[in-house]
């Protein structure tokens, strides 16, 4: 399948209803074992016992992967149990909620959705299930399915150690090292009649390092979403493909540290232009909205492919004979949202004939409740104030300035949000130059992301922070539970504390 016929990716929990699909997509999978499938008493008996260890990846509501699992108490792992053993004979009756492992029973992905890396979304959301039940870790046999072609002349060991070290290509097994799995020890006699890994495995283990031991101690369970800034660096491209090639790498940076979004700043493609800098400079910017519904598709299938919420930062785009400055949410579930820029700037409408937006809301994600407001509009306090008034937990800000006085002006009044909402800002600007475009010679820029200034916060409400002017990215974590308590237990509550009695912030646009 290709990513553009994807019209919705969701992952769920497997219900038996959906058996005869599982047991087909199943047969599909084990193309090289086709008589080998789960029967449905098993898959019966897994969702009776550990209904969030059973989950399946749909698209277009179509099974597209599974992962099954089970919970072991470590300890009772044997130096070399077999896939009976740890089954109870298929029977499952080793589960125990009591356990502290995570012990994978079973991954497939459907050769039709393979090369889309829903493998790699079924471990996240292991790794996600791990974290949320405290348990120390995930272990599982990985065969090794091209073993067999080496068994004459190599231990298991030292074919284990060579594909490590890339000079052996093993699909299976490479996976799981980039998936931050690490080989344990080898298991004999793992699974029976896996001719191709010789009946070999190897035991692989995932580390959970927000574990904590059981105690009587009550914990409360942390919201933690990681937001990756891009720091873009304005130069010549060719062409729209070279452009994106550009964008894809950062994605692909960001993604890799298992970050939940990825901000692109203000008009990051206007590169483009050059190619038109023969016209005005009006014609030439509405010859760059000509690409932005394109650049829009293309991310959003990066949004599915590296499993990451994309805000892509903003473009011009024409609505009618009106251009308007835009930009689009790409969520990692296939979904888009569009924003755009209510305040454009004195230099972008009398330049460009630029026209101001008329929309503004908060926007729902699998991390919380996000806003978003386009450089110039960040200035306006009473923007984000109806956005916090509906639950915005983090404030994205793609921005453009080409002097410290415009960056100051929009770093200053970010921070200032963040207090004032108790909020997270996150800005990400464009540095460099472009002497071959007209009206955006140079920029300045240094990303950062904000918070408000309390005890569980840095004493000066800056979470992180770019090098200025340098092209790089920018990770920063941000755990939403401390805005909760900062709004019940704060030294000051801006939100809770306003005297609405007195005054009132209302958005008019439809009578509201």
């Amino acid at each position: 399948m290709k990513i553009e016929d994807i019209e919705n990716i969701e992952l769920v929990y497997l219900n038996l209803k959906d058996y005869q699909e599982l047991k087909s997509a199943m047969i599909q999978a084990y193309e090289t074992m086709p008589d080998e499938y789960w029967e449905e008493k098993h898959i019966k008996t897994l969702i009776q016992k550990f209904p969030e260890g059973q989950v399946v990846v749909k698209i277009n509501d179509k099974i597209a992967g599974c992962a099954l699992s089970i919970i072991l108490d470590y300890e009772n792992l044997s130096d070399q149990h077999t896939y009976k053993e740890i089954t109870s004979n298929y029977t499952f009756d080793s589960h125990t909620n009591e356990g502290d492992v995570l012990y994978g029973i079973d991954v497939f992905i459907k050769p039709e959705f393979r090369g889309l890396r829903l493998g790699r979304r079924l471990y996240d959301y292991r790794k996600e299930l791990c974290e949320k039940l405290n348990l120390r870790g995930i272990a599982f046999g990985g065969r090794l399915p091209n073993y067999h072609a080496y068994a004459d002349r190599m231990t298991p060991k030292e074919y284990m150690e060579k594909v490590r070290r890339k000079e052996i290509h093993d699909p299976v097994l490479n996976f799981q090292i980039s998936n931050d799995f690490h080989p344990s020890r080898i298991l004999h006699n793992y699974l029976e009649g896996d001719a191709a890994s010789n009946d070999f495995a190897v035991l692989l283990e995932w580390d959970n390092i927000y574990y904590q031991k059981p105690s009587k101690k009550l914990t409360v369970n942390k919201k933690v979403i990681r937001i990756g800034l891009i720091q873009w660096q304005m130069r010549p491209y060719k062409n729209l493909d070279e452009l994106m090639q550009h964008a894809e790498y950062f994605v692909d940076a960001v993604a890799g540290y298992r970050s939940d979004f990825a901000l692109f700043p203000e008009f990051f493609n206007a590169p483009l232009m050059a190619e038109n800098n023969h016209l005005s400079e009006p014609q030439a910017i509405r010859e760059l909205a000509k690409y932005t519904e394109t650049i829009v598709q293309k991310f959003s299938e990066l949004s599915i492919a590296y499993n990451i919420n994309i805000i892509t930062g903003s473009m011009p785009e024409m609505k009618g004979d009106r251009l308007f400055n835009v930009g689009y949410l790409c969520r990692r579930d296939g979904t888009i949202d569009r924003f755009e820029k209510i305040h454009v700037t004195p230099d972008e409408a009398k330049v460009w004939g630029m026209q101001g937006g008329e929309e503004l809301k908060v926007f729902d994600t699998d991390c919380g409740k996000i806003g978003i407001l386009i450089c110039y509009d960040a200035e306006f306090p009473e923007l984000s104030r109806l956005l916090a008034e509906d639950g915005m937990d983090i404030l994205f800000v793609p921005f453009l300035t080409d002097t410290q006085n415009g960056y100051s002006r929009v770093r200053h009044c970010a921070q200032a949000r963040a207090i004032e909402n108790e909020c997270y800002v996150a800005i990400a600007g464009s540095v460099g130059n472009l002497p071959n475009v007209h009206n955006m010679d140079i920029q300045f820029a240094q990303s950062m992301v904000f918070t408000p200034c309390d005890f569980a916060f840095p004493t000066n409400g800056i979470k992180a922070e770019a090098t200025p002017n340098t092209e790089m990215t920018l990770i920063a974590d941000v755990d939403i539970d401390l805005l909760r308590e900062l709004n019940q237990y704060g030294s000051v509550r801006n939100l809770r504390d306003r005297k609405k009695g007195l005054y009132e912030v209302r958005w008019l646009k439809d009578g509201k």
